[in-house]
């Protein structure tokens, strides 16, 4: 895997976006594994989006490794630095583009590959996808005004084989390969197309919200993937079996993947213990077991990311938003988290720190653990501190902040991880001392339940959201923030919204030279468009060890199942 922070051609290049990871809980608990050599049973929570075009509300891990298997997309990456802009050679649809006109337009050229049912995948299906995105974009989750596709100025298709892409400006070709063009993911035209964007798109939309036709609806039948689904069981077990017809040099080693949910880190631990189980994950509360399970025939391997984890702020909720506008509340709260402590102590040592937007080792953060500093800059901006007690605003503590009002907050976070659990906890503790009250709500989905929102919105009652125990974000190849802070982001849930952000944000992705993305990291790390976190490893796994090709996990935070294999 690497150590977490890597930099390769000019700019960070470990990760894949794929917003509010979630892998470990929900579901049901299925009978136990039935191993053999054609065969492997996975702890994964159940996918529950199937299309390749990414919805709001559908953004979690489990649903772009699903998706994934299913469906190739245009570009793979592989984050070791032997390739141009990272682009995995052997598992990616095209060529590297070749770069003209200034470094405007991208020309790209598919390889030879087809279909499940043996067309072959041409640039029709790539214009199929980009009219479906450019007629819908309001409903694509990866969408921003000013953003893909609006940056784009022309898109040509020269032959079957070839098309292009002519941008507005002049981008950091690094950039636009790696956080534009991982976007693109061909679907099957000539299965799929009823000959209108907006009406197709209705009905493709209709089909992925009803999970329990998955396996049966013959739309689904037609994709590029090394997988086909056999099974799908919604909130339970799902099946892939290997594609015959798969047409990449990736060919699937076993012929059968069972994605097992659980409905939490102790129901699955469990069965992890009695080896009915051939990959899963240690939860952290249980790190002192490893050796048992390698006793057990288990081999125990840290799944490590190009992530970051945070505390989601609402802004806009009508109440507490005018608090989370203060910085020098958002100081002080920041001050009340041990994030190295929590990392040590409730993570077991399988977490860091988290400074800033851009990944670190966790080292020098803007604002440390400082219970005595949060007090008095709350003292000073006219609330009544209340140790153990209501803290409540007596004087001018800011815009919007009335006399009286409690500094109170509830945390949507989520349920089925013991860790964090314990650690809000331990948070709820230290900012009892200066008289903050922190509620906790914990929810299967805290991401489905804490949208962005316009003040007016009854959904925009949530004070704070964490989605992070498996990492909150973890980027593209680039780790820019464009997806999570720019104003109106896609995954800016709390609505959060800087001038200064904005412009060094912009200016990140045009630069060739890695000074603007410092600056953007800095400026965000003190500023705080939400409170940084300890920053988990994806998961702790643990996969018996006859099984072949797990190793090395993808930082991407994606499974590449036609890898594995039983040792003969």
């Amino acid at each position: 895997m690497g150590t977490r922070t890597r930099i390769v051609c000019g700019v960070a290049a470990i990760g894949l976006g794929l917003t509010a990871c979630s892998g470990g809980g929900g579901g049901q608990a299925a009978a136990p594994a039935t191993q053999g050599k054609d065969t492997a049973t996975v702890a994964f929570r159940t996918p529950n989006w199937i299309l390749p075009i990414s919805a709001p509300g559908f953004t979690q891990g489990e649903n772009d490794i699903f998706s994934t298997a299913l469906y190739r997309k245009l570009y793979t990456y592989k984050l070791d630095g032997s390739s141009a802009d990272n682009i995995d050679p052997q598992r990616s649809l095209a060529d590297a583009p070749q770069v003209s006109d200034g470094g405007k337009t991208l020309t790209i050229t598919l390889k030879d590959n087809t279909w499940s049912d043996g067309k072959p995948l041409t640039t029709k299906d790539i214009q199929f996808w980009w009219d479906l995105v450019t007629a819908n974009k309001d409903k694509w989750a990866s969408y921003r005004p000013g953003g893909f596709p609006d940056n784009i100025a022309a898109f040509k298709v020269k032959d079957e084989k070839t098309f292009s892409f002519t941008t507005k400006k002049a981008y950091n070709t690094s950039w636009f390969v790696g956080n534009q063009l991982n976007r693109i993911v061909p679907i099957p035209q000539h299965a799929w197309d009823k000959g209108d964007a907006k009406t197709t798109f209705a009905q493709l939309t209709e089909a992925a919200k009803d999970p329990k036709t998955y396996a049966t609806n013959p739309l689904w039948q037609t994709n590029s993937g090394p997988w086909k689904l056999s099974k799908y069981v919604p909130n339970g077990e799902v099946e892939l079996v290997k594609q015959a017809t798969y047409s990449g040099p990736d060919k699937p080693k076993l012929n059968k993947i069972v994605l097992r949910p659980f409905t939490g880190d102790d129901s699955e631990f469990n069965v992890l213990r009695a080896g009915d189980i051939d990959y899963g994950y240690i939860p952290p509360a249980n790190l002192s077991q490893q050796d048992y399970l390698k006793s057990k025939g288990y081999t125990i391997s840290p799944w490590y990311g190009w992530s970051i984890t945070y505390l989601q702020l609402n802004f806009n909720n009508p109440k507490t938003g005018a608090l989370f506008k203060q910085p020098y509340l958002r100081q002080a709260l920041q001050m009340l988290i041990d994030q190295p402590t929590i990392s040590k102590v409730i993570w077991g040592g399988m977490a860091a720190p988290t400074c800033g937007p851009v990944p670190s080792k966790g080292e020098s953060c803007a604002y440390s653990f400082d219970p005595a500093k949060a007090k008095q800059l709350l003292t000073d901006n006219g609330w009544k501190v209340a140790p153990d007690g209501q803290t409540t605003c007596e004087g001018d503590c800011g815009e919007g902040i009335e006399k009286g009002t409690p500094l109170a907050f509830t945390v949507t976070s989520q349920s089925g991880f013991t860790a964090t659990s314990k650690m809000f906890a331990e948070i709820k503790s230290q900012m009892a001392k200066v008289g903050a009250v922190l509620t906790i709500k914990e929810v299967p989905d805290s991401v489905a339940v804490t949208p962005a929102c316009k003040p007016a919105d009854a959904k925009c009652s949530w004070d704070m959201s964490f989605f992070g125990s498996q990492g909150s974000w973890y980027y593209p190849a680039f780790a820019s923030g464009e997806r999570l802070f720019q104003t109106d982001a896609p995954v800016n849930l709390g609505s959060y919204s800087n001038p200064e952000a904005d412009k060094l944000i912009e200016a990140a992705q045009f630069s060739s030279d890695a000074q603007p993305l410092t600056a953007y990291n800095e400026f965000l790390a003190k500023d705080l468009p939400v409170l940084w976190m300890p920053n988990p490893v994806y998961q702790i796994s643990a996969y018996k060890s006859g099984l072949q090709g797990v190793d090395p996990q993808d930082p991407m935070n994606l499974m590449y199942f036609q890898d594995w294999s039983w040792k003969s």
